[in-house]
């Protein structure tokens, strides 16, 4: 957890919290211009074929959220090190958020995510798109870490898991129907 209510260090948590953002926001970024360097070998492809490609997906993606099936997602089963942070408290919060923002160091067990990068590759839109998409992946990674810290609530977590599953169901089934709007 990277803040405790039991906090002693000599640094700020507010501080330690901004240089962990910037992290999820440079790792999200980072991640996003690589997929769209890799998004020019889907160019060839005719559009209806990459139109039909990105619907496929996000339609799984929704029946998978949904619980209509079981599509196991890739993940990196390690844990992050504890001494990642415990060593150089501002440097481990830096690193720490920069894998946490790629989404390639962690287990998301979303599907979204996946299938917005598979979408991104996909469609081969402008580098600026697709850097802003990665961008607001970071921040949206850094937005549960920012609430935690302003609740100050430990009874937050809890709560929150208990709605979890309906929030992530209703994302899936809006990203569908937005994605299917803006495709057609």
């Amino acid at each position: 957890m990277l803040f405790s209510p039991g906090w002693r260090a000599p640094v700020r948590q507010g501080e330690v919290l901004a240089v962990f953002i910037l992290g999820l926001l440079l790792g999200g970024t980072l991640t996003a211009a690589a997929v769209w360097l890799l998004s020019g070998l889907s160019a060839p492809l005719p559009a209806p074929a990459r139109t039909a490609a990105i619907l496929a997906l996000a339609g799984l993606g929704a029946a998978r959220e949904a619980g209509l099936v079981r599509v196991p997602l890739p993940q990196n089963a390690r844990q992050i090190p504890q001494e990642v942070l415990q060593a150089h408290l501002r440097r481990g919060a830096l690193q720490f958020g920069f894998e946490l923002g790629t989404g390639v160091r962690t287990y998301v067990p979303a599907t979204a995510p996946y299938v917005l990068a598979l979408g991104l590759l996909l469609v081969h839109e402008d580098p600026l798109t697709t850097v802003v998409a990665g961008t607001f992946f970071g921040a949206g990674r850094a937005l549960s870490a920012l609430l935690t810290y302003l609740a100050r609530d430990e009874h937050r977590d809890a709560a929150l898991a208990v709605r979890m599953p309906a929030v992530k169901t209703a994302t899936a089934i809006a990203s569908l129907a937005a994605l299917a709007l803006l495709l057609l």
